[in-house]
């Protein structure tokens, strides 16, 4: 019976001449993601699923790993067309390996022989006309680490886009300047996992912090829409100092950038700390706040964190969108993005009117819920 790495070996494409770079006896540079690994002959980079095999660079291609039909609020994006169905794909393998990784079954797929994920074989007209056919308005790729199987993704979203759908990529955010640029032309929303702003602690997590902030950076210059989102793990990244530093970094990037400050559970293996609590997360938003963040948001305890779910003007707080969780409650911002009571322009991907929710929980692509319009909780 063939391993796993043999069964995606079979399902493989060259990567784009854009991101590998030829060094030496057959030895290859990827530029995917930020370890920018100089590669061998014969051996695969980081990630596990960037090979190199007699000077070529083979990549991820043909399949999934898994589908499902998100609320886009999951993702999470609260700037970005709200209420909208994202049709959500991901593959295997990761470029880092968090010990708390919620998705460690595709992503952990070739480091851990616990994570089982086979592979499923996709065609990107298919995949795109499916999620046409269930009315999602955006396709995100997810679930492991997008960067280190962006030709795969490029080939969707550049199907989507002709069928009038937004792209995003859901990621750890470690690019490199030519990832970037090679991405950029097909897509529209970015979301960045800022782990931590200490870099002893990204590299327990087999990164670098430096790669992370280069690519908010830059992704807010090209004009990419960027939310951010930061895991609040007791004893890990928690510390005052720490959210001082990050949400400061944030703010100098831009003040519209919204930052989402979410609630650990013990997952994979990490079952030590305790999980975060509402006061937690709210403690951590008023640093954010205090630090000029515009946009600050609390997630994974709906109905715990205040007004810390809702978008407010940032010029007279007026409630411009109410939510409970991914359910979009009201919705009173102006066909072209501005609050209603001051007429102050809302940074975001708006669409000109709300188009109700298919959905506000996640489902497989067999499963529809139908939830139109917005209204009282």
């Amino acid at each position: 019976m063939p391993s796993l790495a043999q069964i995606l070996e079979a399902r493989t494409a060259e990567a784009a001449p854009e991101l590998v770079e030829p060094i030496d006896r057959n030895r290859v540079r990827c530029h995917a993601c930020g370890h920018e690994c100089p590669i061998p002959d014969g051996a695969a980079g980081v990630c596990k699923v960037r090979f190199n095999r007699g000077g070529r660079l083979f990549v991820p291609w043909g399949y999934v790993g898994g589908v499902q039909c998100d609320p886009i609020e999951k993702k999470p994006f609260f700037h970005a067309s709200p209420g909208a169905l994202a049709y959500s794909f991901g593959m295997l393998g990761c470029d880092l390996h968090c010990s708390y990784c919620q998705n460690w079954v595709t992503s952990q797929a070739l480091r851990d022989p616990d994570a089982v994920a086979p592979p499923i074989d996709a065609d990107p007209e298919a995949l795109v006309a499916e999620a046409v056919r269930l009315g999602a308005r955006v396709v995100v790729s997810t679930y492991n680490e997008p960067l280190i199987t962006s030709e795969w993704a490029m080939e969707i979203f550049n199907h989507a886009r002709r069928a009038g759908l937004m792209t995003g990529f859901v990621s750890n955010g470690n690019g490199t300047p030519r990832v970037l640029k090679y991405i950029r032309p097909h897509i529209d929303l970015y979301k960045v996992d800022l782990k931590s702003f200490d870099d002893r602690h990204y590299r327990q997590l087999g990164g670098r912090l430096q790669p992370i902030l280069d690519t908010i950076g830059a992704l807010h210059a090209m004009g990419v829409w960027v939310e951010v989102v930061t895991l609040l793990i007791p004893g890990f990244n928690d510390a005052p100092d720490e959210l001082e530093r990050l949400t400061a970094f944030l703010a100098t990037v831009s003040p519209d950038l919204p930052w989402h400050v979410t609630a650990f559970h013990k997952d994979y293996r990490m079952s030590d700390p305790a999980n975060t609590t509402a006061d937690m997360l709210v403690e951590a938003a008023a640093i954010g706040q205090r630090n000029g963040l515009r946009y600050v948001y609390a997630g994974n305890l709906p109905g715990r964190v205040g007004d810390l779910e809702h978008t407010r003007c940032h010029q007279c707080r007026a409630m411009l969108i109410e939510r409970h969780g991914y359910f979009v409650r009201d919705y009173r911002l102006t066909s072209d993005g501005r609050c209603p009571d001051c007429q102050a322009v809302i940074p975001g991907r708006w669409g000109r009117r709300f188009e109700g929710q298919i959905a506000t929980s996640p489902f497989l692509p067999d499963r529809r819920l139908r939830v139109f319009g917005s209204g009282s909780w």
